[in-house]
């Protein structure tokens, strides 16, 4: 690949992609860029000549260029369909449990920019970086090749986009899709929506987390599940017999989770609110719980919103404790990479001060095995979860 440009990177970032990480930053980069059109492919290099890998470069995002090989050899289209083929192989034993699941998930996969996501038989698709969407026709020419969906909707992240110069459409691009997906996971019936739902349509990465912490749930368990979105884990609480109080505060998750109490055949509770709100006003009442889900969205997608993510999560913790049964347990999760496992652990420890109870660490979750961890990406590691006992 000597015919590419050049980009050259100092130490710091030399020493990191020997390490694999897929990331160089724009204030990384030691030569001028300025002559590299945005999405183009480059040649990254140390400041004495040594090659270090193959990417895209865009100089609009501040992460300036994403890594594809870390070898020096042709990206064509046959290396982005053999990329795509190694993805989807690599999740076929999920399918025992479940015909929803992630596909290909961006740099953990070695395509950065791209998401894509199965559900029983449609893709929905996320191309969020330029240097991606130059792939766009031979992306979907692979996926229709591998899997001959019904249909494939374009769930590209907007705001992602913008920073990379690219417009965005939300919209089917191949085949159709339903307005209302039916799927299951581990016998448990959910309805999602592709064109509705949020993120990519369903939480997928929690599906081996709702199982796990379902194993500590009994029947006649009363059960609180906030930030219940679509009610992944209350609807597993149903099926073990608990009596499950689901709580969100947007019309769509309530709608969405009342379909799927009903398409279980199932009775619970549905609240719309706040969930600051309601934990507030919980602990003025005589309500307590065996289990108790905190599943908040992303509180911190950066770094400089970490510290009020971090005071949010402690309120929400402290309060779950305040109303938990004696030997009950409660789940706190955080989708920020910068929210990990220490600071949840730094939050259970001040939550447990503040509500005067001794907790004990029953297990420490992770995203599923279809979003994978990569150790050389530590961004990849962006879902974490403590079970405690208290």
């Amino acid at each position: 690949m000597s015919n590419l440009k050049k980009v050259v990177v100092g130490k710091e970032s030399k020493e990191k992609l020997e390490k694999f990480f897929t990331w160089v930053y724009k204030n990384e980069i030691v030569n001028d860029i300025s002559h590299i059109p945005n999405g183009d492919l480059v040649q990254i290099k140390d400041q004495n000549g040594g090659f270090l890998g193959i990417g895209y470069c865009n100089s609009n995002s501040e992460i300036t260029i994403r890594v594809l090989s870390f070898y020096d050899e042709n990206i064509t289209d046959d290396f982005i369909d053999e990329r795509i083929k190694k993805a989807i192989l690599k999740r076929e034993s999920l399918q025992a449990c479940t015909n929803a699941y992630r596909l290909i998930h961006s740099e953990a996969d070695l395509l950065p920019g791209l998401i894509v996501d199965y559900y029983n038989g449609y893709l929905g698709v996320q191309l969020n970086t330029l240097g991606i969407e130059k792939y766009r026709k031979v992306i979907l020419d692979s996926l229709v090749k591998y899997l001959n969906p019904k249909g494939i909707y374009d769930k590209s992240e907007a705001r992602v986009r913008k920073i990379e110069g690219l417009e965005t459409t939300n919209e089917i691009i191949y085949g159709e899709v339903a307005q209302n997906i039916d799927i299951v996971e581990n016998g448990i019936q959910f309805s999602m929506s592709l064109i509705e739902g949020q993120k990519t349509g369903f939480y997928l990465d929690q599906r081996k987390n709702r199982q796990i912490v379902s194993q500590y749930i009994k029947s006649g368990d009363e059960m609180l599940d906030v930030f219940c979105n679509a009610g992944g884990f209350g609807l597993y609480g149903l099926e073990k017999g608990a009596d499950v109080h689901f709580v969100d505060i947007s019309p769509n998750a309530i709608s969405q989770v009342t379909h799927n109490i009903q398409l279980n055949n199932k009775e619970a509770k549905v609240t719309k609110q706040d969930a600051f709100d309601f934990m507030t006003n919980e602990i003025t009442t005589s309500n307590l719980y065996n289990v108790i889900i905190l599943d908040p969205p992303p509180f911190a997608k950066t770094k400089k919103e970490s510290f009020g993510a971090i005071k949010g999560m402690k309120f929400l913790l402290t309060n779950g404790l305040k109303i938990l049964k004696e030997d009950g347990i409660v789940a706190l999760f955080s989708c920020s990479h910068h929210i990990g496992i220490n600071e949840l652990l730094e939050i259970a420890l001040e939550a447990s001060k503040n509500s005067k109870k001794m907790v004990e660490v029953l297990e420490i979750l992770r995203a599923d095995s279809d979003h994978p961890y990569i150790l050389n990406i530590p961004n990849s590691n962006y879902l974490n979860g403590i079970v405690l006992k208290a």
